[in-house]
């Protein structure tokens, strides 16, 4: 599977009240269809199937919601192609491709989503790194040995 395009169709952020210390982080992402795609544009051999999800970030109790809706465009397989699309009549769907499109879309969901709760002033939803004393005192101790 190739990656073709990635699009968002729907950003939205709106918050409720002013963060508490005690604010907890609900995440729902779901994969609301999946259908195949003809392109005049595009000479592949691959079969090309598009992918709408949903990704919504719950800052709870009440505080904020983010939402994203959007698609990605893939380069299928044709034999490939053909069994998500029947699998996904019973909205099914292969362990190993699920993983593979909810990783696309984490990529690029979390990084527009920190951005909106910066503007906002809501804490980020997923843990970003930070230094401490400890990190700083063992930087210094490398740059003595190196030198």
């Amino acid at each position: 599977m190739k990656l073709i395009g990635f699009n968002f169709q729907k950003i939205g952020i709106e918050k409720f009240n002013d963060p508490s210390e005690n604010i907890k982080f609900n995440i729902k992402l779901d994969i609301s269809s999946i259908e195949p795609v003809k392109s005049d544009i595009l000479r592949i051999k691959d079969d090309l199937i598009k992918v709408d999800f949903i990704y919504n970030v719950i800052y709870e109790p009440n505080v904020a919601k983010i939402e994203f809706s959007g698609n990605i465009i893939l380069a299928v397989e044709p034999k490939i192609a053909k069994e998500l699309l029947r699998e996904w009549k019973d909205k099914q769907s292969p362990e190993d491709f699920r993983l593979f499109i909810f990783n696309i879309i984490l990529r690029k969901s979390n990084i527009k989503a920190l951005q909106l709760a910066e503007e906002m002033n809501l804490p980020p939803h997923i843990p970003l790194p930070s230094l401490g004393k400890d990190s700083i005192n063992r930087s210094r101790e490398n740059e003595n040995k190196s030198q």
